[in-house]
């Protein structure tokens, strides 16, 4: 599911309980993340669940892999990959998460723990992206 495709996925749900799931269908779908990935290098600081980053460069661009130990955190997680990975690092850099962010209705459904988590791991990307810049 593309990001354009979840958001008008989002709009046509009537309640939040439906979209919860599909948060947690989308994190279901995340690629296996090694378990000797899972280190406190690789994790996002600033998170209330533990939430763990990798990013690879391919020529140009930034592949990301993420996992977190919650599942409605693993679907925001499949959100940020889907917007972030496979984009050139100043892409990335340019990319309005907030919109997507209040498009898809999570800026007033989210804990405000779980939404500064959200940002936590935006700031990483960024800052990976910086770096790889």
């Amino acid at each position: 599911m593309q990001l354009d495709e979840l958001v008008e996925a989002f709009e046509l749900l009537p309640d939040w309980e439906e979209r919860y799931r599909i948060l947690i269908d989308l994190g279901r779908k995340l690629p296996e993340f090694p378990d000797a990935e899972r280190t406190e290098e690789n994790r996002v600081q600033g998170c209330t669940s533990k939430v763990w980053l990798i990013a690879e460069k391919n020529g140009e661009v930034l592949d990301f892999r993420a996992d977190s130990d919650s599942f409605i955190v693993k679907g925001l997680l499949a959100i940020l990959l889907k917007a972030y990975s496979g984009q050139r690092p100043e892409d990335i850099q340019r990319t309005d998460i907030e919109d997507l962010f209040q498009r898809l209705g999570l800026e007033q459904n989210l804990s405000p723990n779980r939404r500064s988590g959200f940002y936590a791991t935006v700031e990483r990307i960024k800052t990976i992206a910086a770096r790889a810049a």
